[in-house]
Order: structure tokens, then sequence, then C-alpha cells
């Protein structure tokens, strides 16, 4: 069965994503904002689940239509296919949002479109009443200006929680947001890595992850496992294709430090729940004692800020050191913070500036590019 699915993303990360997709074999993939649509079968779903990076999670998309009314949502929600999705004893609770449009009571679009979505189940199953004790198949629906989206959620828990991440330090960045700058980066296999502001180590890890193509769920399950209307086999044969693909001859080594003690041991227990231990090095260290290496490098880092962990005074006092120990050189530095004024700050303009959001936050990714041999 060929299906459409949207994915949706962090703000500047769309293209990244959508390489992703084109890389893994999905077709007709679109790029919106904040979200990249694809078309593929129910394996295409899985390994979607099981490998993307950047995507927030995978949603089955059911329908899209432009509904003004109650009445217009009703009807057009009720003509949905939920019975090649949803069985008897499925759940089927909804959620969902409404922006700019005529339907602007989020609660009154809830009830009818679970009305609606129960009216088409008895129809096609010849039952007055569902118990809902089966899996949960999420509905969620955007309306935005009228147009309305219906979809079901695949993945449950957000992809970005990859199982590792248990524990984490005051401020962690957001592994897909981490996985994304790994990408602009241009981590790759054989590649020397660096993060002096390791924190949890969600950076270092995804680089390893993505340098050994590690399929980022592999660690962790989905909703849509527990589907009836998707074999079990498929999700075992996709499983053994992401683990087929890794790459066991990469030479990609990590490290990591941290002014925290603290913060260096939980990078490393975080590593091992990973399974990438053994490409990452941390140590406790101060950031005026960093010293880039002679060879060719590539530092990414996530370093506080005033509104994460310190006060604005003591971040620029970073971003000055940065700019002092950071030195230009065969190193490549990627660094992202929502400070406006960093450029002034470190030294030197950015060979490149990329916007990114984290969760809310609106940042950028200053690139500084290394000299090549």
């Amino acid at each position: 069965m060929s299906c459409r699915f949207v994915a949706p993303c962090l703000f500047g990360l769309e293209g990244i994503l959508a390489g992703e997709l084109k890389r893994m074999g999905a077709e007709a993939v679109e790029s919106e904002n904040g979200r990249v649509e694809f078309s593929g079968d129910f394996s295409m779903l899985c390994r979607a689940n099981l490998c993307l990076r950047t995507a927030e999670r995978v949603l089955l998309k059911l329908g899209e239509f432009e509904a003004r009314s109650f009445t217009e949502l009703f009807d057009q929600v009720r003509a949905l296919p939920f019975e090649e999705f949803i069985s008897k004893q499925d759940a089927f609770p909804v959620k969902g949002y409404a922006l700019h449009s005529a339907l602007h009571s989020v609660p009154d679009c809830q009830k009818i479109i679970k009305k609606a979505a129960v009216e088409r189940l008895k129809e096609k199953y010849g039952l007055s009443w569902f118990e809902e004790t089966g899996p949960l198949h999420q509905i969620q629906f955007s309306i935005l200006k009228d147009k309305v989206t219906v979809m079901l959620d695949t993945s449950g828990q957000g992809l970005h929680k990859r199982g590792y991440r248990r524990d984490a330090n005051g401020a962690p960045i957001k592994e897909t947001l981490a996985a994304g700058i790994a990408d602009l980066a241009f981590v790759k296999k054989d590649s020397i890595f660096y993060d002096p502001f390791c924190g949890s180590g969600t950076i270092l890890i995804e680089a390893a992850m993505k340098a050994l193509n590690l399929p980022a769920g592999i660690n962790r399950t989905f909703a849509a496992q527990k589907w009836g209307c998707i074999p079990a086999k498929l999700w075992q044969e996709e499983r053994a294709r992401g683990l087929d693909g890794v790459r066991k001859d990469a030479q990609f080594m990590a490290y990591g430090s941290d002014i925290s003690a603290e913060a260096a041991e939980l990078t490393l227990a975080n590593a091992r729940k990973a399974g990438v231990s053994k490409h990452i090095h941390v140590v406790q260290r101060d950031i005026a004692a960093f010293k880039p290496p002679e060879g060719q490098a590539v530092l990414a880092t996530n370093p506080p800020y005033g509104e994460r962990l310190l006060d604005k005074e003591q971040a620029q006092a970073l971003a000055v050191t940065m700019g002092k120990v950071f030195l230009p050189g065969k190193t490549s530095y990627f660094v992202i913070s929502p400070d406006e004024g960093f450029e002034r700050l470190f030294g030197r303009r950015a060979d490149k500036r990329r916007k990114l959001y984290n969760g809310m936050l609106k940042c950028t990714l200053y690139a500084y590019y290394g000299k090549r041999p």
C-alpha cells in the first residue's frame, strides 16, 4: 500500500531532512516550513521511524481538504479510510491545533473529528460501540487558514527520544538539532571531532551515530509496531537492513570536554547507552585550556548562554574566550548561539551563517571553515 507521510522537523532542518528521505528511497519528497512530505509503503514507514535523524515524528496522512463549518469538517473526515489502519479494538484519541481559521475552537474540532471517525468505523465494522483497548492510533489534525490535514501518528514518543539520554544536564540540545548540526558540519566516517562544551554528550553521540551510519531509532520502539495492519516482519526486515548498513570500519573519533566533571561522566554514560562509547573520549577541562589539533578536524558545539545556564555577561565572556582558543587553521568550527553579537565577541566573521531553532529559541549556526589540504 502506498501512503503519503508527513515528517515535522525543527525550522531550518527541512533541507537536511529531505536529503535523508531521498537517500533512503522515499518518493515525491516535498519540503515546507517545519515539515517534509513524502510517499512510500509500510516498509518506508518502518525505515523512516528507525533511521531518520532530523525528523520529530512520522505521521501518516489520511486526507487534506478545506472546511469552514463543522458540517463540512464532519462530512469530509467521515469520508477518510480509517478502517484501513484502525481495527475494531484499537484506541483512536484525537488531538491537534487550529490557526487563522473559521474553525478556531480546538475542543470542538476534536469532538467533531472523533465523532466522524466513530461513525465511519461503525458503518464499516457494523458496531455501535468501540472499547478502544487495543494499540494506540493517535489521530492528529491541523487546521491552518481553513485547510484541514488529518493524520495518524506512527511514532509514539517523539523521534528525538533515541533511548540513550535518560539523564541530561541542565539544558541539553535536542537530539534532532544535534544531528542536523553534525550533517551541516560534514561529519564523515573518518572525521576527528570535538565538542568542548559537551554537556550530556548529545552532539558527540549524534555525530558518532552519523559517522557509523547507526540508525537513530535502533534502540527504541514505535507506536505503529503494534498496529495490526503492518506485518511484524517489516519491522524486523528494516531493523536488519539498518544494522547491515552500519560502517564497522569507521575510523571516526570524538573528543569531548566540559568544565563539569559530572557532565563528562554523564556523556560517557550516555555514549555507552547509545553503543558508541569506543569512539568517544571525554575529559574535564575549562574552555580556556582548549587547543586545536594539528591535523584536519571538525568542532561543533552548543556553548551555554544567557537563556540557558549562565547570565549574559558570563556567556559573552565565553564567546570572547572561544575566539582566542578556536584558532584559524585546519579545524572547522561550528558554533550555535542565540547571541546576534556572537561574531563581534568571537573576533571574526563567520564564513557562513544558518538560522536554526533550539526548541523555540531562535539561534544561528556560525560556521568557520578550516583550511583544506
